[in-house]
């Protein structure tokens, strides 16, 4: 039960839907409330296949390209972490590539937005991958992959709630309450990510 609390806490933090909901808001808002439902529903499920691909097969990617759990832990770690400071400091849309810009020229010129930009990389970013992949090496055992595969799941059910209800958030909230709320969530996210780089360094260190 840690397990899922712990995997579950640390993949909401890392992903942080709640920092997507201006841009879901800003690129649905010409969009019906059925049609916004549906996209929150396509977002969500395209999240799912991919931390799903990534837990499952992301250690296959680890042994071709010859990439240690240690190494992997320290460059997650970083992104990780880079991405808690650009929360902190008001930047998550830049730090994902989402300028205001690029967000009006997806208004106008993308048809399907629940892969990309929303699910890949607004929500299930390098660091998010990173994160399960390095839990699929950690934690072996029929349990704890259901376990993990609990905290997946919920975690994307939030996700879905959370971006169909974002106009009722926006406007409950405002841009002040979800910057606040963000920059919470990034303190959380950055220790997330200096856990993951002082652990490796740790067991490196115990390797020599």
């Amino acid at each position: 039960m840690e397990l899922f609390i712990a995997l579950f806490g640390a993949l909401f933090s890392v992903m942080n839907p709640f920092g997507t909901v201006p841009v879901f808001a800003s690129l649905t808002s010409k969009n019906s409330k059925l049609e916004r439902n549906k996209i929150a529903f396509w977002t969500a499920f395209n999240v799912l296949l991919i931390l799903l691909i990534s837990f499952f097969a992301g250690k296959y990617i680890l042994v071709f390209f010859g990439i240690t759990l240690n190494s992997l832990k320290i460059a997650g770690g970083l992104i990780i972490a880079s991405s808690g400071f650009a929360l902190l400091t008001g930047e998550f849309r830049k730090h994902k590539g989402m300028k205001r810009e690029k967000v009006k020229e997806d208004i106008e010129t993308r048809s399907e937005i629940s892969l990309t930009p929303l699910a890949m990389p607004m929500i299930a970013g390098p660091g998010t991958i990173s994160l399960l992949i390095t839990y699929n090496q950690e934690y072996a055992g029929v349990m704890n992959v259901i376990y993990i595969l609990a905290a997946i799941v919920l975690a994307v059910a939030c996700i879905y709630f959370i971006l169909k209800s974002s106009f009722y958030i926006v406007k409950w909230l405002g841009a002040s309450g979800i910057n606040a709320l963000s920059r919470i969530i990034g303190f959380i996210v950055i220790a997330i990510g200096v856990e993951f780089i002082i652990s490796a360094v740790v067991s490196v260190l115990r390797l020599d």
